[in-house]
């Protein structure tokens, strides 16, 4: 039970505590040992307990995949598309989430292509 001490080293033991301690002292003492030895238990289970769950989760984690992000394909907008040939990559794209409404006119003046033929015109 504990270890090589048998009967006889116990009993030399709590003879001599029971000498040092005193009749009175002594259940006290015994009581305050127990408790102690129980939360020590207690706390040492509990610490083994979430590190377990602390690795179960890493496990898993490991074993999920991580989501790859999907390939944004791009499609160019009517706007996007050079007017009379001019390639002109240095303008700003119109892009959807920006709060600002969109006037093509400005971007089209940005790029540097400047529309000839009046709005409204057929053509």
């Amino acid at each position: 039970m504990f270890g090589s001490l048998g009967m006889p080293e116990l009993v030399i033991i709590f003879v001599i505590a029971l000498i040092v301690f005193g009749p009175r002292k002594l259940p006290e003492l015994g009581k305050s040992l127990g408790k102690s030895l129980a939360e020590f238990k207690r706390a040492s289970n509990e610490l083994r307990n979430s590190l377990e769950e602390e690795i179960r989760v890493e496990e898993e984690r490991e074993r999920t995949p991580k989501p790859t992000p999907a390939a944004v394909v791009a499609t160019p907008s009517p706007e996007a598309t050079p007017v009379s040939g001019v390639t002109d990559t240095s303008a700003p794209s119109a892009e959807p989430w920006v709060d600002e409404p969109y006037d093509r006119a400005q971007d089209e003046v940005q790029a540097g292509v400047a529309e000839t033929t009046p709005r409204g015109a057929n053509l």
